[in-house]
């Protein structure tokens, strides 16, 4: 039973074997531990970083300002438009992901894969997928298995083409998207849930026999039992 603990790390619930952690903590003892990287696009802390260091990997719009993710305004996409940015883009990366393997963790997963499909096509899918590929082969040069991110409309080609082991999915339930998961990599699937937006019991999700095996519900902004708002269950 998988943990998504990306707001805050704390202690796992009984019976929790794996827990997702940024790569900016360390991982939980004794779980299998996947580590969070931000692959394509900027994490909000970070942006200073990449305008001052690497302001030609970030994407632009026609006026030269960068592009944010319409959902998290606070996060830059990454421009994989080209070789050498890519290349650029990587070399960043691969100290997050070395900093991953350091402290113990078992697996890495990059978020944002898809997020050519809110560039509003100024980046493509085979672009991602091109960085997706260096990312992954960083991460098993390093020794860790390379967890795929949402993206359903990759198919088996996510596994087959680009190399990824696992599939971390975001509300595939609620989306009627978890076939394209489980298809391609089995049980080797984790789902998340959240309690804003599950829109039918508990239960009910639990009881279907399309949900991945590992599903688990959260709160959306993921913050600590401590919290109020704070929400786990498992199936």
């Amino acid at each position: 039973m998988p943990d998504y603990q990306l707001g805050s790390s704390y202690t796992p619930p009984a019976g929790v074997t794996i827990v997702e952690r940024d790569s900016t903590a360390h991982p939980a003892e004794d779980k299998y531990s996947i580590c969070y990287v931000n692959g394509f696009q900027t994490q909000p802390e970070d942006a200073g970083l990449w305008k001052s260091k690497y302001p030609a990997a970030i994407l632009r719009d026609s006026t030269g300002n960068p592009v944010s993710d319409p959902g998290w305004p606070d996060e830059m996409l990454l421009d994989t438009t080209t070789a050498a940015k890519r290349a650029t883009i990587t070399k960043v990366l691969t100290k997050s992901i070395a900093r991953c393997a350091d402290r113990g963790f078992d697996a890495v997963e990059f978020d944002n894969l898809d997020s050519w499909t809110r560039s509003h096509r100024a980046l493509t899918r085979s672009g991602n997928l091109a960085l997706a590929k260096s990312l992954v082969r960083i991460a098993h040069r390093d020794g860790l298995a390379a967890g795929q991110k949402n993206t359903p409309q990759l198919g088996a080609s996510g596994r087959k083409s680009t190399g990824f082991d696992f599939v971390v999915a975001e509300e595939c339930v609620k989306y009627q998207e978890c076939d394209a998961y489980t298809k391609a990599y089995g049980k080797h699937v984790i789902d998340i849930e959240y309690s804003d937006n599950i829109g039918r019991r508990w239960s009910s999700v639990c009881a279907l026999k399309s949900r991945p095996a590992m599903t688990i519900l959260r709160d959306r902004n993921l913050v600590p039992p401590t919290k109020k708002a704070y929400v786990f269950d498992h199936c």
